[in-house]
């Protein structure tokens, strides 16, 4: 499960600011998304009009100082939160304007969700947890699936146990099981290792990169962490709601040091 470090044909990176689009249909895209918070002069403009695709089987980090835009992204990305304006499409489906019910249906079996404190239940089995979108969706509940997935995860033996008795590492495997068992369009996870040990957050990272590699998944994965960053197969950096350049096979180094720039920028200062 060790990330690739060979990229023999690497392409070259698309125009600074708007990352192109793929070819074929998208897993995700956003085409002019903006989403804004207050009024008047309390105004914060969260996203400034976002125009991002990404190709299905893909692993993209988002990354950006506080208050760049991360987190509204994602939501509005995933159908979480609607935008002011522009639209997002799931599949090559706009999602935008579904209604609340259709929408909620949409991101129990289309969308896969990985979170930073695990979000399991406690009072439910591992394999109760890694089934429970299924259930949620009205759907058959396809158990041998779910114990595919925790046997690739590494806690085969451990379908029965409860949450507690796993340490945080190991809930955190079960929890991106969980966001594979509906085979989702893409998964997006959300500071993934930030409550892991380094060791543990280097495993889960690992599975997360499986997942695309072996499975076919589509994760996009908002980090601070430049080491998260690189097992990605870029990173996207927001600044002031907008686009800021991106890296393709990103290293830690280079992310740390585009961090770094992009955190001394002057706010409102251009791209």
């Amino acid at each position: 499960m060790a990330r690739r470090h060979d990229h023999p044909h690497a392409e070259p990176a698309p125009p600074y600011g708007r990352p192109a689009a793929p070819a074929q249909t998208a897993a995700i895209e956003l085409r002019g998304v903006r989403r804004s918070y207050g009024r008047g002069g309390e105004t914060v403009h969260a996203l400034r009009g976002i125009d991002l695709a990404l190709a299905s089987g893909s692993f993209t980090a988002v990354m950006g100082p506080s208050g760049s835009g991360k987190s509204t992204f994602l939501q509005c990305a995933a159908g979480l939160d609607r935008p002011d304006g522009g639209e997002v499409f799931l599949g090559g489906e706009e999602i935008t304007r579904l209604s609340e019910n259709r929408l909620t249906k949409l991101r129990r079996s289309r969308i896969g969700f990985v979170f930073q404190s695990f979000n399991l239940l406690p009072s439910l089995t591992v394999l109760q947890n890694v089934l429970l979108p299924q259930r949620l969706a009205g759907g058959r509940q396809d158990r041998s699936r779910a114990k595919e997935l925790l046997a690739q995860v590494g806690l085969g033996e451990h379908a029965g146990r409860r949450p507690g008795q796993l340490s945080g590492g190991q809930q955190q495997r079960v929890a991106i099981a969980r966001a594979l068992i509906t085979r989702p369009d893409v998964v997006f996870a959300d500071e993934p290792t930030g409550a892991l040990d380094t060791r543990t957050a280097h495993e889960v990272l690992g599975l997360l990169r499986h997942a695309v590699d072996s499975m076919g998944a589509t994760v996009v994965m908002v980090t601070h962490d430049p080491t998260a960053a690189s097992f990605a197969d870029r990173a996207l950096f927001l600044a002031d709601g907008a686009f800021a350049g991106e890296i393709h096979h990103p290293d830690p180094q280079s992310v740390a040091d585009r961090m770094v720039a992009l955190t001394a920028r002057p706010v409102g200062a251009a791209a």
